[in-house]
């Protein structure tokens, strides 16, 4: 019986093996198919360099064609076999698909909302460098910071348009990036090409033909640049390609003297320490400088100027803003379109004064313990700490950040404590000092100090004992503090005694603050100031 059953499934056991053949034939008639295809595309070399369209094969009538020694009648009939020998390209020749390099564009970036253009103030790379995607490339002053620009891609910077010293809108061209070295050539051309489209804005400043070139010969004395150094700051300040040659060349930085805005030390300044050649773009910088007294043979053509400037002070120098002075002027123009209005309040410092002297040993300063008594008392008072954006609606803030102002050389900037409300004193106070010292550096971020909600502004501290602040735009109110100082008062029963008394001025957009919800949010603050224990909590 058993050898029955073992004659009998041996037939079918073979019939299924045979069954699987033609399916394992049709897989290497694939295989094969393949093969060949590929070898026709290996071989299939450009015969002419005439067409430059990008194309595929199968694009054009070109048929192609796949055959094999395999039968196709003991296969399944799934798609045609047709010979790979015939190669018919009749009608329309073989199209050739090519692959370009990219010549990229380095922009002027966009640091801050307020920032329209921004100035180079060194290039960390130089022409020829080979850039990695992340790298810093060029430093850039913007209104209110000093902060290094990265490149986004890899590549060669083959060009330079805007150089040390000069400025370009948001959005324009600085440098070209290359791909290759092949394309060196063309990104230089293309560099000159933006570099000559920008150069017909400088003509205008000298409209006089005959005096234009009389004064050549005089511009190459770079004498007049020297007295900048004397408005320099007495912290010594150096762009970061300055601090990289000084550590190369092992140059003392501190013993440098800079040349640059405000005392500012640039490369050039590290390379003439160094005993190295200077560079070429101090002379151009120096030329500026020389063609202002040139000024007094083209009055004839600035008399053709609107009239409404006044004639120039003989013996007065005009000095051109800073970008941080730029941007400050034009905030202070745009606050004048809000209607704001002020109010003052006396508050007693005696309890805050006491508390002060506690815990400044713990490097507490006065401001802290402002920003946080105020920023206590925006948390009662939301309506205070909102903002008219569009002159249609209000806008509350969520978050409540307190924007202190801070004079810096050149300039003024706002570093902003957020979440006051939400720190520690003895935190706040760590990362005022951390704020006020990047500022000063010009190395602030934007989210730090361009997202106040709320701004403070004490001139205490030199003995200012009142004065009204113009509003920040943006926000609804500002702080003004003045000094504290010992005050005669009469108490309810007539007796007179002698507290400190501060007088403290808000400045608020009347669109959506009233007298009566200043009123109120002073009167907190006050209770805050006089009752200060909850400062520490």
């Amino acid at each position: 019986m058993q050898t029955q059953l073992g004659s009998a499934a041996f037939p079918r056991l073979l019939r299924r093996s045979l069954s699987y053949i033609p399916s394992i034939l049709y897989s290497l008639h694939s295989l094969l198919n393949l093969f060949h295809f590929f070898r026709f595309l290996s071989n299939s070399a450009p015969q002419s360099q005439k067409h430059k369209e990008m194309a595929s094969p199968f694009l054009s009538n070109t048929t192609i064609s796949f055959s094999s020694s395999l039968s196709s009648s003991s296969l399944p009939r799934i798609a045609p076999s047709i010979p790979f020998s015939s190669i018919r390209s009749n009608s329309t020749p073989r199209r050739i698909l090519t692959v370009r390099s990219k010549i990229r564009e380095i922009f002027m970036p966009a640091l801050s909302s307020t920032m329209t253009e921004g100035k180079i103030v060194s290039w960390v790379k130089s022409e020829g460098d080979v850039l990695s995607k992340g790298e810093s490339v060029v430093v850039v002053e913007s209104d209110k910071a000093d902060m290094d620009v990265e490149t986004f891609y890899d590549g060669i910077l083959a060009a330079i348009v805007v150089g040390e010293g000069e400025t370009a809108p948001v959005g324009a061209a600085i440098g070209i990036l290359a791909e290759t070295e092949d394309e060196i050539a063309e990104a230089k051309a293309k560099a000159a090409s933006k570099s000559g489209a920008s150069t017909p804005s400088a003509p205008p400043p000298a409209p006089a033909p005959g005096a234009a070139s009389t004064p050549g010969p005089p511009k190459s004395t770079p004498a007049p640049a020297a007295p900048t150094v004397a408005e320099g700051p007495r912290k010594t300040v150096a762009t970061p390609f300055a601090k990289k040659l000084a550590k190369q060349h092992k140059v003392d930085i501190e013993s440098v003297v800079g040349t640059g805005p405000y005392g500012r030390i640039t490369p050039e300044d590290i390379e003439a320490a160094a005993g190295l050649s200077p560079s070429k773009k101090n002379v151009g910088l120096a030329v500026v400088v020389e063609t202002k007294p040139a000024a007094p043979a083209k009055a004839p053509a600035a008399s053709a100027a609107p009239s409404s400037l006044p004639p120039p002070v003989p013996g007065s120098t005009v000095v051109p803003f800073t970008t941080m002075q730029a941007a400050v002027s034009k905030n202070m123009v745009e606050s004048l379109s809000v209607p704001t209005f002020r109010v003052g309040y006396p508050v007693t410092t005696d309890a805050l004064d006491a508390l002060y002297e506690k815990v400044k040993p713990k490097g507490v300063t006065m401001t802290a313990l402002l920003a946080k008594a105020a920023a206590m008392a925006l948390a009662q008072h939301p309506l205070v700490n909102s903002s008219c954006k569009d002159g249609k609606s209000f806008t509350y803030n969520s978050n409540i950040n307190i924007a202190v102002a801070v004079a810096i050389n050149g300039g003024l900037i706002t570093p902003v404590l957020q979440d006051a409300d939400k720190l520690d004193l003895y935190l706040l106070s760590q990362k005022w000092k951390e704020l006020v010292e990047k500022a000063r550096a010009k190395q602030l971020q934007p989210q730090e100090y361009n997202s106040g909600t709320f701004t403070l502004s004490n001139l205490g501290m030199f003995g200012v004992d009142r004065f009204d602040a113009i509003l920040p735009p943006g926000q609804g109110a500002i702080m003004a503090v003045g000094a504290s100082k010992p005050t005669v008062v009469a108490d309810a029963d007539g007796f007179f005694s002698v507290k400190n008394k501060m007088l403290v001025n808000v400045t608020a957009d009347h669109r959506i603050i009233y007298g009566a919800d200043l009123a109120a949010f002073l009167q907190t603050f006050s209770k805050i100031v006089e009752n200060p224990e909850s400062l520490t909590l």
